[in-house]
């Protein structure tokens, strides 16, 4: 991949859901070693829910807190699995000509995260792993145990953003990226606490502020130059798509539930049972209950099935690369990398009618996805977005 002779780019993998002080704080880090580029989230997030605010919007909150460049998550990448999740992105930032990768981790040690990642590489990981799997263990919980039998820092595995980092790194050597990473250590709150200290609050307890109208206590935990933005802002509440959700997929032929991603063990076979019992989101989530799904697990399989996403592109590189927003710089960085870029880039939607029937899917899904998402906003805008919205550009 050609770079700029000059430039230094850095990466970051973020939902932005939403962006708030530490967010900022990643992205002034990576500023200081030249431009940043950031891959969001679509409107649909990992852990099986809706993004409290629409991509565009997000897209221009990176822009404004100092961004160059934004590229979207295509839905079956950002609502899907630590693993695919962090291919979809890597594979992204590598196309667009990142040197480093930048994340937040509860670690602060790369070394430590890099050899975790080369021990869940191993073949004795492997070994060790498949045992703590047949007695019932969930996969995250048996990863971790396994790792620590393997040499792993104890306790490395237990942090969400020490998870991602290290999938990161794993993905980075799957497609043979030379980016070098970085980390820096997670300030304030943990991932999904639901607590808010004096300088940081994590999004979790954020976007439930939101939620309850209590924006006025949120306000401190915005950097200044999107507090206007998200103030003005549509939020949305995946409780306002409850019943369409539902009635979604009492329509759904058990055969379709078959080729969803991240299927074991049958489950497909317990959600279309569930789904013809439960009369809310509540009691199918727990009705689908069982020792080796994570609820984020459940949640996702349960969306994939309302948007049909597929397991067609799961543990694939990302058929095409969208840019949401650019500054001048930004848009430098697109002109000097997409002639060499090994994922085409997309600046206009018509384009992807030339890439090939995967590309034609994940922008079929994504038009699906944004079109549903409209609904949970209180203003629920038109369909067909997808065509319609320009391009970001300060």
């Amino acid at each position: 991949m050609r770079r700029s002779d000059n430039l230094s780019v850095t990466g970051i993998i973020a939902e932005f859901n939403p962006l708030h002080t530490g967010h900022k704080f990643l992205i002034d880090e990576a500023k200081e070693k030249g431009a940043v580029v950031c891959v969001i989230s679509g409107n649909f997030v990992q852990r099986g829910d809706t993004a409290i605010y629409e991509k565009q919007l997000r897209a221009q909150s990176a822009l404004l807190c100092g961004a160059d460049l934004v590229l979207e998550l295509p839905v079956c990448y950002s609502m899907s699995t630590a693993q695919n999740f962090a291919l979809g992105s890597v594979s992204l930032l590598d196309a667009v000509g990142c040197d480093t990768l930048m994340f937040g981790s509860e670690s602060g040690s790369i070394s430590d995260l890099v050899e975790t990642s080369n021990i869940l590489q191993s073949e004795k990981f492997s070994k060790t792993l498949t045992p703590y799997l047949e007695k019932g263990m969930t996969f995250a919980a048996a990863r971790q145990k396994a790792a620590e039998d393997s040499g792993a820092p104890k306790g490395i595995l237990s942090g969400a953003n020490n998870n991602l980092g290290i999938e990161y790194i794993c993905a980075a050597k799957a497609i043979n990226s030379k980016m070098k990473f970085k980390t820096v250590s997670r300030q304030g709150v943990w991932h999904d606490s639901d607590d808010m200290n004096k300088d940081f609050a994590s999004a979790s307890a954020l976007r439930e502020k939101i939620k309850q109208g209590e924006f006025s206590a949120c306000e401190r935990y915005f950097p200044k130059e999107v507090v206007k933005l998200f103030k003005t802002a549509d939020f949305s509440d995946i409780s306002r798509i409850e019943s369409a959700i539902l009635a979604s997929l009492r329509t759904k032929e058990q055969a379709s539930l078959e080729t969803l991603p991240d299927l074991s063990e049958g489950v497909e076979n317990k959600l279309f049972t569930q789904i013809k019992l439960a009369n809310s989101l509540g009691d199918l989530y727990n009705g689908m209950k069982v020792k080796r799904y994570t609820m984020a697990r459940i949640r996702r399989l349960v969306l994939s099935a309302f948007l049909s996403v597929d397991n067609s592109m799961f543990l694939k590189a990302p058929p095409y690369l969208r840019v949401l927003g650019f500054n001048k710089t930004g848009e430098e960085i697109v002109r000097q990398n997409a002639k060499n870029s090994r994922i085409p880039v997309i600046m206009r939607v018509n384009e992807i009618d030339n890439l090939g029937e995967d590309a034609k899917k994940v922008f079929e899904a994504e038009c699906r996805a944004t079109d549903l998402y409209a609904l949970s906003l209180k203003r629920p805008f038109e369909c067909s977005l997808e065509y319609t919205r320009p391009l970001i550009k300060l």
